[in-house]
Formats: C-alpha cells, sequence, structure tokens
C-alpha cells in the first residue's frame, strides 16, 4: 500500500464516531414519530392553578320591627273618642280573616253620626297592626275618625278644609288615629316606613290619618 493511500489513524477515527452518531439519529427516527423530536417533546408544561372559587357573603335578613305579618294571629284594640266604646279583638287567626271580629270592627268603625256601617278594608287593619309593631307598643289606638257616609263627608268639609271632597274615609279605606303616650311625629314616622298607603299628618288636631290608596304624604 502506498503511503499515500494509507488514512490518517484520527480521520478514521472520526468516520466511526460520525457513524455511529448517524446510527443513533436514525434509530431515533424509527422509534420516535417526528413531531416528538421538536425541542419542546420533553418539555413539561407547568400546571396552571385552578381560580379559588369566590364565595359570596352571606345576606343576613333581620325582621324589621313591623314586619310581623307571619303572626298566627293578629290582634288590634281601639278606642273611640266621640262615642267612649273600647275593642279589642283578633281580627286575623290560623291564615284567615275572622268574619265574627271584622263584624265588631266594621260596626265600631261605623258613622255613629249617621248611624251608617260599611266594610273596613282589612288592609287598612293590618296597616295599623305593622305600624304598633313599628311602634313597639300594645297601647289601643284612639279612633278620631273611622268610615264616613258621604253626607257626613261633605258636612264636615263645608266647614273644614282638611276634609277631602272625596275622601277614602266614605269607602271605609282610612282611619284618623293617635296612641296614648306616643309622639305623633313618631306614629307618622312609622306609617311612612311601611309606605302602604296615604299618610297624613295633623298635629294640631292631633291625629295622623292613614289610608290604603296610593303612596302619600301630606
Amino acid at each position: 500500500m502506498k503511503r499515500g493511500d494509507q488514512h490518517n489513524p484520527s480521520e478514521a477515527t472520526i468516520e466511526r464516531r460520525r457513524f455511529l452518531k448517524m446510527g443513533v439519529v436514525a434509530t431515533a427516527a424509527l422509534l420516535i414519530p417526528s413531531a416528538a423530536l421538536a425541542d419542546d417533546w420533553i418539555r413539561i408544561e407547568p400546571e396552571v392553578p385552578r381560580p379559588r372559587a369566590r364565595l359570596r357573603p352571606v345576606r343576613m335578613v333581620v325582621p324589621r320591627a313591623g314586619d310581623n305579618r307571619g303572626a298566627s294571629a293578629r290582634e288590634l284594640a281601639f278606642y273611640n273618642v266621640h262615642t267612649g266604646e273600647s275593642l279589642k279583638t283578633v281580627y286575623y287567626e290560623d291564615g284567615h280573616y275572622v268574619p265574627g271580629a271584622l263584624h265588631e270592627v266594621n260596626y265600631f268603625f261605623r258613622d255613629f253620626r249617621a248611624n251608617e256601617i260599611k266594610p273596613i278594608d282589612t288592609q287598612l287593619l293590618d296597616v295599623l297592626y305593622d305600624i304598633r309593631g313599628e311602634l313597639g307598643t300594645n297601647r289601643p289606638f284612639n279612633l278620631v275618625s273611622g268610615y264616613r257616609s258621604a253626607a257626613t263627608n261633605a258636612w264636615l268639609a263645608s266647614f273644614s278644609e282638611g276634609v277631602a271632597r272625596h275622601s277614602m274615609h266614605v269607602e271605609g279605606k282610612a282611619s284618623d288615629v293617635h296612641v296614648p303616650g306616643v309622639q305623633l311625629a313618631d306614629l307618622q314616622r312609622a306609617a311612612l316606613m311601611l309606605g302602604a298607603g296615604g299618610v297624613g299628618y295633623y298635629p294640631r288636631a292631633g291625629f295622623v290619618h292613614v289610608d290604603t290608596g296610593r303612596v302619600r304624604r301630606w
């Protein structure tokens, strides 16, 4: 063998290493899909922490002083300042209005001048019941005026500007009241808080007007 044909031992070693490296790559290409040969085939994505559930604040519902409609029995007490009559009755019990008690209320609220009786709106009784709850008292209502006949209302309106020509009293849906030992302003405030109908303030006459018409004040 000529000297020029002899291979350099170092070159032969390099060629063997290159050959082995190519064999390893070829074997990997057969065993591993081409997509997995990308740079990120062994990258482990960090686990994204799930957001913690937000807890909604618990709403504490505190019943109002006058929010006592759930009571099994509703009782009212009255004193009529004109006739001197008194009435204490359970007008609502076990989910129903008590017919006998409503008859007593209708008579008590009658137009004593004309001696006429008209059914009193049960919603008005509920408003008075809630007012008593707002005030936190069991004292009776002093009734100044309940039902008025059309004739009585017209007679009162003829000499008093404070009497409406088309009064809710004529419909049995209004009452003028005050409570012994309770400031008239507190009574007015309790009625306004309910927002159940009309509320009139008459400090000179000494009563608060309450009705079940549209919500308004004067």
